[in-house]
């Protein structure tokens, strides 16, 4: 296993975070030297500033929380944030079209964002809470034929998180070479490390400090 470190995506998404919390965060996420630090799209600039030179990527959230904007306008949202310096995309999938079957528009969505996001990687988020097994195989495998780099559980912000069960899951379906991210309720360097044994590459966290211990 690579130092813990190397897998934490040291996160504040909260409506309310002022300059001042994100250049705490981004203080935090040097001085652990996380791989990255992710934020909303609004402190996109401000994060790649503080992070030049430091070996932490920037991190930036897509169609965040609900996943439900026009594909465009994901895609939008994403060229301007790697336009100011975001190195990494996590995009929330169109999870009204997975609960309805239609996998090629999720896919078609996921498609979007890649495209929009290139040079940066894409993250895709399934919020696992809201599907069956079944469709998380299926999101899963839609955002594998789209291009993504990884899977994500969750954004935080829905009626559940991460867990070892679907970490192990997702892996399962995307099989070794693509990354799964675990995020949401993992605040203790244990759960950590439970969701890396079940899979996961990265994990999306704003318990840093704990986990580090």
């Amino acid at each position: 296993m690579n130092p813990l470190n190397t897998y934490l995506d040291h996160t504040l998404l909260k409506a309310d975070a002022t300059s001042a919390d994100i250049l705490a965060v981004t203080a935090e996420a040097k001085q652990y030297h996380t791989a990255s630090v992710c934020v909303n799209a609004s402190f996109t600039s401000l994060v790649a500033r503080e992070l030049t030179g430091s070996g932490v990527k920037t991190c930036v959230v897509v169609g965040f929380p609900l996943g439900a904007m026009a594909s465009g306008a994901k895609a939008v949202e994403a060229a301007l944030a790697v336009r100011d310096g975001a190195e990494e995309v996590d995009m929330v999938m169109n999870i009204g079209a997975a609960k309805s079957g239609d996998w090629a528009a999720v896919q078609v969505d996921i498609a979007a964002v890649v495209n929009a996001a290139k040079p940066a990687i894409v993250k895709v988020i399934i919020e696992t809470c809201l599907l069956t097994d079944e469709q998380k195989v299926n999101a899963c495998l839609a955002a594998k034929a789209a291009g993504a780099a990884f899977v994500k559980t969750s954004t935080g912000f829905s009626t559940g998180g991460a867990t070892v069960e679907d970490i192990a899951l997702m892996r399962k379906t995307v099989g070794p070479d693509m990354g799964v991210k675990a995020s949401g309720g993992v605040r203790t360097k244990e759960q950590a490390l439970a969701m890396i044994e079940a899979g996961a590459t990265r994990i999306g966290c704003s318990s840093t400090k704990t986990i580090m211990g």
